[in-house]
């Protein structure tokens, strides 16, 4: 079975016998911080990460910065928060890999999946920086390098509502270009994955007339960024921030139900275009949309719900013991204080038996709800439930 451990990194844990003797025995520690709390390791400000990993120093250490954690059924903005896990006879392996360009995500996934490919591969998790680069790309990459049998979750990294610098912590280091990802290898494992949405459709269905990669150039042959203007108003002023109220649905002419949701990353005022944190297609469908919090928490039910019958599928007696959950900062800044009504929502369904953990991101990565390649999906609640078995 899956031993977990959460904990957060200050001084009472690492001063903490205990809590050290724990920390020897985890092959996996994911670590989830702010910005600040980053760049507090990068300056030597700090040095409870450096402490840690000397705690540890032989398991897999990563993570990424976020504008909120998520520890169990309660939020954070501050500090770094942890979580340790071992298991019996599930192996790991970590592969990393440098992203100079944005036009190298492709690749970059397929050089992951060239360092992770086994015979017993069953789950990868996925980390990325959420600014420059091409989380839909990425994916791609590592997917086809892989097969679509192997599962891949995870996320792009945060910054809350700054958009100006994100990090991955790769064992020791911090790097602001590194991708960082985990392969599970074992018969004992299973993961069950969902992504819940919310976000309702509104105003007429229009046409991706101009884009190159995840830059949107132009909607029904007009400057996309006029379009977004029009509907914010005087929120204009706050863009990208406020565009997160609106994110964009597209889909595939040639199979309309495998519908994605992208939301805008940076904008570009005297070009008028929008860069969003996934591709683009042209000449795709387009539409609009908006959320109320009452409709994005019953999203992360039918997540939760989805997961647990994933989870189940050959086990139905299972029960879930982690649960990784990576929701978009865009539903952060519209839910407000009823943030916290989703993670509830995940942690009242899961029972006491697993532990809730994770962070808003920049992107969250998962299966498509119909298929079962994995893909970048936002202002989604992505959930992956992991339990072993003898």
């Amino acid at each position: 079975m899956v031993i977990v451990w959460s904990f957060r990194v200050n001084e009472a844990c690492l001063g903490n016998e205990a809590s050290l003797k724990a920390l020897v025995q985890a092959q996996l520690i994911l670590l989830f911080g702010t910005r600040q709390a980053f760049e507090h390791s990068l300056t030597g400000t700090c040095d409870h990460l450096s402490r840690l990993c000397q705690a540890a120093p032989d398991a897999i250490i990563t993570g990424t910065t976020t504008g909120t954690l998520i520890e169990g059924t309660s939020l954070d903005e501050e500090g770094w928060s942890g979580i340790a896990l071992s298991f019996d006879k599930v192996r790991l392996r970590q592969a990393s890999v440098e992203l100079q360009t944005k036009a190298q995500s492709y690749e970059a996934g397929k050089r992951l999946a060239a360092s992770l490919l086994g015979q017993d591969l069953r789950y990868i998790l996925l980390l990325s920086p959420g600014l420059d680069v091409d989380g839909s790309a990425l994916i791609k990459g590592l997917s086809e390098g892989v097969g679509e049998e192997v599962i891949i979750t995870g996320g792009l990294a945060g910054d809350g509502a700054a958009f100006e610098k994100t990090y991955v912590l790769n064992s020791d280091h911090i790097s602001s270009n590194e991708i960082v990802a985990v392969g599970f290898y074992g018969e004992g494992l299973r993961v069950g994955t969902a992504t819940g949405g919310g976000w309702k459709a509104f105003g007429p269905e229009r046409e991706v007339t101009s884009a190159s990669g995840t830059v949107l150039e132009a909607l029904d042959g007009g400057p996309a960024l006029d379009l977004y203007e029009t509907y914010l108003g005087e929120e204009a002023a706050q863009l990208p921030a406020s565009a997160l109220m609106f994110p964009l649905k597209i889909h595939d002419p040639d199979h309309p139900t495998r519908e994605v949701v992208r939301t805008v990353l940076s904008i570009d005022r005297s070009a008028k275009t929008l860069t969003f944190a996934g591709s683009i297609p042209q000449n795709w469908p387009a539409r609009l949309m908006r959320g109320q919090p009452n409709h994005l928490v019953s999203g992360a039910e039918a997540a939760i719900e989805k997961a647990l019958l994933n989870l189940r599928a050959r086990d139905p007696e299972l029960e879930p013991q982690v649960c990784l959950a990576v929701s978009c900062v865009g539903r952060r800044l519209l839910m407000g204080q009823r943030t916290l009504d989703e993670v509830e929502a995940v942690g009242q369904r899961l029972g006491p038996t697993a532990l809730q953990f994770g962070f808003y991101s920049y992107g969250e990565i998962a299966p498509y709800p119909d298929y079962s390649t994995a893909g970048l999906h936002n202002q989604t609640m992505c959930l992956t439930l992991l339990s072993e078995v003898a």
